[in-house]
């Protein structure tokens, strides 16, 4: 083997290679640990150690702890809310229920005591959220059926607020949230009314909710609710309308609200189903497991009455419905004001239970409020402008329509004579739908007996007054309209809606025999809008108004309340509803508005089984009365206000009758009963031909002929307001031409409307003898025959010329296309009539107007061609 041999240069080599890579290893190693130090240093500076959370206890130190349903802390510093969320209440339904506790008319729906409704809302924890969604209770579907695995198929739900979790306590298993924008926000309903569509830039409209000026007013916790009472500041920098007297600020509204939170009820409570033969208000449930062409499983309002002893036939129940008096009620009305409410009893007794309603006064120290949901409350107000005379509503269980709650809302105004008699006038003749009157269309919980039961309280005793009445007399009629209103409003909290044919069960000469109707219900129902009976032939005066329930609310209140033992049992008691007592109709089927329902008996504002005849009588009465109008209510020393007052008045009831004979032209009377049932009779019956002439020929005489509304010359000189300062209606005269056509146009509205048309039409077709061509034809001869050829007055002439346009309308307008071609050919053939019949006789006045016609009639027929 050959040998290297090692010269000095290579061990040099050898030796500074072995220094370099030490070298290199050394700074590597110094590198390393540099960078070790550097990370350790970035890793504190990135990610410091986290303090430790919160805990429920340490969140709330600083706030008060109110326990109750859902436990509620409030910093006793800032007032901020919070609230506690146990995760046994995770996955539950609850009820929220809110009403107005305090606002103005201003605001729209904003007044004292409205109700907002009731809903279910289930609580969901979402990851670090819990959430608040609103259920939609619209529709059942049977478990048993496979279809009801598609339950929640394109149906929404609502979630309201999702706040994320603020503190949670694994060992109590609780969760704290702020909740500030759960009660001062509009989060559980809608408080500001949206802006109406076509509203005037300068109507009054309150501002956007400024959060820094609403405040949480009041906390009141229980087991079973949670209650929170806010005061919603609605604020604008300026205004244009700065609103009524009501309103201090306009750029500062304040609506108070009361929220409650309540527990969904476990109890035993059976729900029942609504049927079209009675009335009761309903959640509306459609079947959607349900084969049938009524699918509905609509749930009427009634109360959880449950009998202490089931097995008597009468007993009293476990829990009985309690009314308060609220202390602010006048002393002088408790007492009619509890035998009103109690009159009720008689009906609960039909059903089986003795002694349902209690009534009870609020005392003057008592510690709860009106607006406490735990207490069913009479209340009474005195309001700048008063929305209703009246007003009873209830909240329910939306799952099973169990009522929860209710109160009744009074107005002083209806006891005393602050009428706006323009206000008067313009409800009662203009055409105007009854809808408009109200803040929602479809909402027909809104009652306004109250209105109508002033109005005709203020006419009762006008007359009385006239007649030389009692002081005595004149009490006992504000007693019997107290007691009839009472019972209406306590009718509707315990589920009943409006009964409007309840007036047929009598007909004029038995309200004209004093003792016949002594100690009755003058209608089948108090439920109804009756008007008083007030006698043309003041010996035969007697009562006034209702003074019991009528035989309709017993019967009624059977069906919602009386525990049967059978289905059997019950459809027995459903099967009178032919009978004459329990005849029933309600706002559905109203007249009030022209072009409205069908059914003339179904009306408001009219009485007896024979109202042509009654309305007649009412007309008469009025004119009677207008003839002394100056003597017997001007007073010496005092202005011509209270003689204003009643002129108006009568003017009113005038035109109130002649829209109640006017419903019976084109009028079909219609039935409810079931295929059959005994005492059935066929839906729709054309009102016969003889009461249709009848409605006509009245028309012609009360509301169309040349004197129909003449007053004696000398009273116009009189009908003067009495000044207030700069507060003053201008100009002031009053305008009798344009109140005596608005009562004309109500009527002319109705019987030349669309719908009205149409029904006469179709109605030949099923007994409708009074045929389209012969009813338009005698309208014309009533409101041109008797003068046409000679002078016409300026009542006639406004009523001539109104009559033409309307005619012209149904040809030309955009309303045209709604009529039939039928209709519009009566129409054209009218207005060739009233040309044919228009000569050159009469004064100036009476040429120039029938000039006018031609001249309408002849540009309107060029139009058409």
């Amino acid at each position: 083997m050959k040998k290297h041999k090692l010269t000095l240069p290579y061990y040099a080599c050898i030796a500074l290679a072995s220094l370099c890579f030490l070298n290199t290893s050394i700074l590597e190693a110094q590198n390393k640990k540099k960078k070790k130090k550097n990370a350790d240093t970035e890793v504190v500076a990135e990610a410091p150690k986290k303090s430790k959370d919160k805990t429920i206890e340490e969140l709330v130190k600083s706030s008060k702890e109110i326990d109750g349903l859902f436990k509620i802390y409030q910093d006793t510093i800032k007032g901020s809310l919070q609230m506690l969320i146990s995760e046994d209440q995770i996955g539950k339904e609850f009820i929220y229920f809110s009403q107005i506790s305090n606002g103005v008319m201003d605001a729209g729906r904003a007044m004292r005591g409205i109700y907002q409704g009731s809903k279910v809302f289930k609580v969901e924890k979402y990851f670090n959220k819990i959430e608040f969604i609103t259920q939609n209770t619209s529709f059942y579907f049977d478990p048993e059926n496979p279809l009801s695995k598609s339950k929640d198929a394109n149906i929404s739900d609502g979630n309201m607020a999702s706040i994320e979790i603020a503190a949670y306590d694994k060992d109590k298993k609780l969760y704290l949230i702020d909740a500030d924008n759960l009660f001062l926000a509009e989060t559980f309903s809608q408080i500001k009314n949206p802006s109406r569509p076509g509203a005037s830039p300068t109507e009054f409209k309150i501002g956007n909710l400024d959060k820094s000026k609403t405040k949480i007013l009041g906390i009141n916790n229980y087991p079973e609710n949670t209650n929170m009472e806010v005061e919603y500041v609605y604020s604008q920098p300026s205004v244009l309308n700065g609103g009524s007297n009501a309103v201090a600020d306009g750029r500062n509204v304040s609506i108070k609200v009361y929220h409650s939170l309540i527990a969904m009820p476990e109890n035993d409570f059976e729900p029942r189903f609504d049927d079209p033969r009675v009335g009761y208000f309903t959640t509306e449930v459609d079947d959607k497991t349900s084969a049938s062409s009524t699918p509905y499983r609509d749930l009427i309002h009634r109360w959880n009455l449950i009998k202490k002893n089931p097995e008597l036939e009468l007993s009293e129940p476990i829990e009985p419905i309690t009314w308060w008096i609220e202390n602010s009620t006048p002393l002088e009305w408790r007492e009619t004001i509890k035998e009103g409410v109690l009159q009720w009893n008689k009906a609960f007794e039909k059903a089986g239970f003795k002694n349902a309603m209690v009534v009870k006064v609020q005392p003057d120290d008592a510690t709860w409020d009106a607006g406490d949901i735990r207490y069913n409350v009479l209340r009474w107000t005195s309001s700048p402008e008063p929305p209703f005379g009246g007003y009873g509503p209830s909240f329910v269980n939306p799952r099973t329509g169990q009522i929860l709650g209710a109160d009744i809302m009074l107005e002083f105004a209806h006891f005393s004579n602050r009428v706006f008699y323009d206000k008067v006038y313009e409800l009662t003749s203009s055409t105007k739908s009854f809808e408009n009157l109200t803040s929602n269309s479809n909402d027909h919980t809104y009652c306004f007996l109250g209105d109508e039961l002033h109005d005709e309280m203020m006419f009762a005793s006008s007359v009385a007054e006239a007649a030389g009445a009692s002081d005595f007399e004149l009490e006992r009629i504000k007693k019997e309209s107290m007691t009839a209103l009472i019972m209406h409003e306590v009718g509707h909290t315990l589920g009943l809606n409006h009964n409007m044919k309840a007036s047929q069960l009598f007909s004029p000469e038995q309200l004209n025999d004093p003792d016949f109707i002594k100690g009755k219900c003058l209608t089948a129902s108090v439920m109804d809008y009756a008007a008083l009976n007030v006698t043309k032939d003041r010996s035969k005066q007697g009562q006034y108004d209702d003074v019991a329930v009528g035989p309709y609310d017993i019967w009624a209140i059977q069906l919602g309340y009386k525990p049967f033992k059978t289905e059997a049992e019950r459809q027995a008691l459903l099967n009178e509803s032919t009978k004459p007592e329990h005849i029933f109709g309600n706002d559905a089927d109203d007249m009030r508005s022209p072009g409205k329902a069908i059914d003339p008996r179904v009306n408001t504002g009219d009485q007896s089984n024979d109202q042509i005849k009654w309305a007649i009588d009412r007309i008469e009465l009025s004119n009677n009365l207008m003839k002394d109008l100056k003597i017997n209510f001007s007073t010496t020393g005092e202005s011509y206000q209270e003689l204003r007052r009643v002129y108006y008045l009568l003017s009113s009831q005038k035109g109130s009758a002649a829209n109640t004979i006017s419903r019976f032209i084109g009028g079909v009377y219609v039935e409810r009963s079931m295929v059959g049932q005994e005492g059935e009779k066929q839906p729709y019956t054309p009102v016969s031909l003889d009461d249709q002439k009848r409605a006509m020929n009245a028309l012609s005489t009360y509301v169309f002929a040349p004197d129909a509304f003449d007053a004696p010359n000398d009273l116009y000189n009189y009908l003067a307001m009495q000044r207030r300062g700069f507060n003053f209606r201008t100009p002031e005269d009053p305008k009798i031409h344009e109140q005596v056509l608005g009562y004309q146009k109500a009527v002319l509205s109705h019987l030349l409307h669309y719908n009205t048309l149409q029904r006469i039409s179709d109605s030949e077709l099923y007994g409708n003898k009074y045929t389209l061509s012969t009813m338009m034809s005698d309208l014309n001869n009533a409101i041109f025959k008797s003068d046409i050829s000679g002078n016409v007055n300026s009542f006639r002439q406004n009523l001539q010329l109104e009559y033409t346009n309307m005619l012209i309308g149904i040809l030309t307008n955009k309303q045209g296309s709604k009529y039939s071609n039928l209709a519009q050919s009566m129409a054209l053939y009218n207005l060739n009539a009233i040309k044919g019949m228009t000569s050159s006789g009469g004064d100036i006045s009476s040429r120039a107007h029938k000039q006018h016609l031609k001249t309408l009639i002849d540009n309107a027929l060029k139009e058409i061609k």
